[in-house]
């Protein structure tokens, strides 16, 4: 009852300015309470978020309220003002944009829950604690992997593949943990960046037609540089010791861990080639990729089951679902509470970009700033928006500029993301995956250091590009 006070007496506080509202079909609520009310209820919630760790409560739950009452409000205004039909068509328009970035993620952690699951990065764990590496080496081999994997597969399944691996290699020190998703989160970001595969902002510039394919390309060295800054500095912080050796170094996998490897594989070739080639969201790719995953699925359910049925090692009736391969329950065990941060994320930002806020910014900061100031501050916000309506809103706006400064827009958007774990897809899964390890503190911490490289790649784009 208490809620609906509440809300009831926040519509009160509101009715003034809703009278207003119903007097023209186009309601503007950038200087309106109800704007002021929806920035409110974002800023609310994104504190909650970063306090999650120490108040305990689960990133997605205030998102969703938040994102609900955004909209709430945004429709009763137009609705009051006769054109309510533009607020429906603006959030089944944001909706479909989760409904991508739902499944695409949905399919990645599917994946990866099935590879660990046949000991996939249990294998990997041993074969590198047997090569003898410490875990200042680890922590270089999978931030080095994490740059070079993720312009060919996209920023946030690199992150999860690489994560999956560092949790199961040191998961002895929470120490190295943390700052290996640091390294991971920053590398995967940076890596993504020169390459219209790697992240969704460079597919929307390249999409838009703005830059030629190759040209992303000649921002590998900037986003190299933004890589190995913070790494560099990080590295000193690193324990010096080497993971606990392992009792054993047999064989762990279980039969199909390397197929599911390949399948997975073959799934983000499928969804880069339908972007390619025919035009068509990866996302439809990634689901086709799920068909292999379910197929081969059947015939290892098939076979183990067999199996049991043969053997004489368990009695009958106790086989154990952990055992025998079943697709369903790795779509469970996939992080819901971050698939519904994000959808909290998507459609709170896009309430607020509807009511003409990220607009309002964009045109401020290239109005009067000037195109390099205003695509240095779009880093910095994507670290505390989501940087795709960011980078939609700059595609809206469409500011005259030359291609470096395009190029400069991409490169900051990119990586802006690192400077917060909440800034990029990216960090957001790892806060998931290694909850416990790597928080939103843990990362606040090492922000120096990351924006020390964002700056010094800026610096290098400017140098050889400007």
């Amino acid at each position: 009852m208490k809620s609906i006070a509440v809300l009831a007496t926040a519509m009160l506080w509101l009715a003034p300015g809703l009278v207003w509202a119903s007097s023209g079909p186009d309601p503007s609520l950038v200087f309106h309470p109800v704007g002021y009310a929806a920035i409110g209820i974002f800023v609310v919630a994104y504190i909650l978020v970063m306090l999650e760790e120490k108040i305990h409560l689960a990133k997605s739950k205030p998102m969703l309220i938040a994102a609900g009452l955004i909209w709430i409000l945004v429709a009763v205004a137009y609705r009051m003002a006769g054109a309510d039909g533009e607020v429906e068509a603006a959030i089944r328009h944001n909706f479909l944009e989760y409904a991508e970035l739902f499944f695409f993620l949905l399919v990645a952690m599917t994946y990866i829950n099935a590879m660990l699951e046949r000991g996939v990065f249990d294998q990997l764990r041993i074969w590198l604690l047997g090569k003898g590496y410490g875990y200042r080496q680890l922590f270089w081999i999978t931030g080095v992997l994490a740059f070079c994997i993720s312009p060919v597969a996209d920023n946030l399944t690199t992150a999860l593949i690489m994560c999956a691996v560092v949790m199961a290699v040191g998961r002895d020190s929470s120490v190295f943990v943390s700052l290996s998703c640091i390294n991971i989160v920053v590398g995967a970001n940076a890596g993504g960046a020169f390459s219209p595969f790697g992240d969704i902002t460079t597919l929307m510039v390249w999409q838009k037609g703005i830059l030629p394919f190759q040209d992303f390309f000649s921002l590998f060295l900037p986003a190299m540089v933004n890589f190995l800054v913070p790494a560099a500095l990080m590295h000193f912080a690193l324990p010096k010791g080497k993971p606990a050796k392992p009792e054993t170094y047999d064989k762990v996998i279980r039969p199909g861990g390397l197929v599911i490897c390949v399948l997975f594989l073959l799934t983000i070739a499928t969804a880069i080639s339908f972007q390619q080639f025919l035009h068509i969201p990866p996302v439809f790719g990634m689901m086709t990729g799920l068909g292999y995953l379910k197929l081969f699925g059947f015939y290892l359910k098939r076979r183990e089951e067999y199996h049991w049925n043969e053997s004489y090692e368990t009695p009958p009736g106790d086989r154990s679902e952990s055992r025998v391969f079943n697709i369903f329950s790795h779509i469970a065990k996939a992080e819901w509470d971050t698939l519904f941060f994000f959808y909290g994320v998507i459609m709170a930002v896009g309430g607020l970009g509807f009511i003409g806020y990220l607009g309002m910014l964009s045109a401020t900061l290239y109005g009067d700033l000037g195109p390099t100031f205003a695509n240095v501050m779009v880093g910095v916000i994507s670290a505390l928006v989501d940087n795709i309506p960011v980078m939609f809103a700059v595609l809206t706006m469409n500011p005259e500029m030359p291609d470096y400064q395009w190029l400069l827009v991409t490169l900051t958007a990119g990586v802006g993301g690192s400077l917060l774990s909440v800034g990029s897809a990216a960090g957001v899964a790892l806060m998931g995956q290694a909850r416990g390890h790597y928080t939103f503190l843990s990362h606040l911490k090492w922000t120096p250091a990351i924006a020390l490289g964002y700056l010094a790649s800026i610096g290098v784009h400017l140098l050889i590009n400007g």
